[in-house]
């Protein structure tokens, strides 16, 4: 991909041609970067992948040019140290343009319109999940700004991505994406990001209330947690990173996170990659979605406000999720066939795979430890913390912040890094994730007692405490397996 104008200086014009060549090379190709998207386990930070993006450039005093004067919703969200999380069901939401927002945000006491309801100090605000193809619907040509074929993905760009523009203080609850993996591009300014794996789904106490398509919340406000009401929260492995202009993240599949702005104006793009898993899990959110309509419709008719997050904008009648479900199942059914390899080896359970991907992980424990012997503890480490150099940078637990300069190692705890096959990437592996997932599966019913404490004192059980069961995760997934089965035999 060629660089933009202006990024050669002229003391690279001065270079040898080839010399030029090494300094604008990018550390991966897009085959080896979309091998480690489709392999890679865990989270981690790719540098100088996207230095040559006219994407680089959209500040938000740009983007309200580029815009000039459209109207984008934002959501307004308190500056508090509540326990609870700030779902958006409970935010207000303004109709404001980016010239107003950038306005507001240098705390002019004398603004008037949309934001003049909001005290800056008490409020943020938070323009999320903008895509591109309706902010910039008459201007397509800025799609080719972001690149993400560099990942990869030939033909990708900002048609299938979306824009995310916050004040500090702007967060996401916390939650994971039923539905592919997630590249992050940071723009402007810094967001830090809590992730938590998908062992530890059980001790993030899961829930779809809200209900929003492929959205699992947390019940926790992870950055200030009630300890007393989600005990088991303490298990939790939270990795930390602080996403600096020209990073891109990789979250991998079915990984949580809680995602807040740091600086007083942030910027970033963000593209969901489809998965092979999305088939089954789209019959697993038809199922979530069923259910959680029936029974909150049913519950109070007149008051979706109360449990259907606001970007949920499609019919929620049981005609349509009905119909929604048929098409889910004949999709998945259409793509892997009818055949009895579909009832059987195309099914296996998720905890099938994952014992599976444990023990092929953790039977070369003995043997890679074993030849680590004969290498200096730091070597080892250090090859660990960076099995494909200074420009990917995994997130483990208990990670420190990257250098917003280049490329700031990440101490290791002794995770590895770990792909989908079970292919270590490091050379330090543990069974530390094995202890977690065995403590994971027993904690599942510990999470929905601990969690109905109080309603099993005063013997009543909500429509929201039968849900948490009905949709927890595994049972949607359990149930989405027998449906597919029924179907195909």
């Amino acid at each position: 991909m060629a660089a933009s104008p202006g990024a050669i200086t002229n003391a690279d014009s001065a270079l040898g041609g080839g010399e030029k060549e090494d300094k604008h090379v990018k550390p991966f190709t897009p085959e080896k970067a979309k091998e480690i998207i489709m392999c890679l386990q865990q989270p981690a930070v790719f540098y100088n992948m996207a230095f040559d993006w006219p994407a680089r450039l959209w500040t938000a005093k740009h983007l309200s040019e580029v815009l000039h004067g459209k109207q984008i919703r934002f959501r307004m969200g308190r500056k508090s140290t509540d326990t609870a999380p700030q779902f958006e069901t409970a935010c207000n939401y303004v109709e404001a343009t980016l010239e107003e927002f950038l306005s507001w945000n240098c705390d002019q006491s004398s603004i008037s319109g949309a934001f003049r309801d909001y005290d800056h100090s008490k409020f943020w605000a938070y323009a999320d999940y903008k895509y591109f193809v309706s902010l910039f619907e008459d201007k397509t040509d800025i799609f080719q700004d972001v690149i993400w074929s560099d990942f990869g993905f030939p033909g990708r760009n900002g048609r299938e991505s979306t824009l995310w523009i916050g004040s500090l203080g702007a967060h996401t609850p916390c939650h994971l994406d039923t539905y592919g993996c997630n590249l992050v591009f940071q723009v402007q300014g810094r967001k830090r990001w809590h992730l938590f794996p998908p062992e530890d789904t059980p001790f993030l106490y899961p829930t779809r209330i809200p209900y929003e398509e492929s959205s699992v919340f947390s019940k926790i406000n992870v950055v200030n947690p009630d300890l007393k009401r989600f005990p088991q929260f303490r298990k939790a492995r939270r990795h930390m990173v602080t996403l600096s202009p020209g990073q891109v993240l990789f979250v991998p599949r079915h990984w949580w996170h809680y995602v807040e702005s740091i600086d007083p104006v942030t910027v970033s793009i963000n593209s969901w990659i489809e998965l092979e898993e999305d088939h089954q899990a789209r019959v697993e959110e038809a199922i979530t979605r069923m259910l959680v309509c029936a029974l909150k419709t049913a519950e109070n008719p007149h008051n979706t406000r109360a449990w259907l997050n606001p970007t949920e904008l499609e019919e929620t009648s049981h005609e349509a999720n009905c119909h929604y479900l048929n098409g889910a199942v004949s999709a998945f059914l259409n793509h892997h066939g009818t055949s009895e390899v579909v009832g059987t080896q195309a099914l296996r359970t998720n905890r099938d795979c994952t014992v599976k991907e444990e023990l092929d992980v953790h039977s070369r424990v003995g043997v890679e430890q074993a030849a680590s012997h004969t290498v200096s503890s730091g070597t080892v480490k250090q090859e660990a913390a960076r099995p494909f150099g200074l420009d990917l940078v995994p997130v483990t637990p208990g990670s420190q912040e990257p250098s917003s300069e280049r490329g700031g190692v990440f101490e290791n705890d002794g995770e590895d890094f770990v792909s989908k096959n079970g292919k270590s990437f490091g050379k330090l592996p543990n069974t530390k994730r094995q202890r977690m997932m065995s403590e994971s599966e027993n904690a599942v019913v510990e999470q929905i007692a601990s969690d109905r404490t109080v309603a099993l004192s005063q013997t009543f059980i909500s429509t929201d405490d039968l849900l948490d069961c009905l949709v927890n995760p595994q049972v949607t997934r359990l149930v989405a397996q027998l449906l597919i089965q029924g179907r195909s035999m």
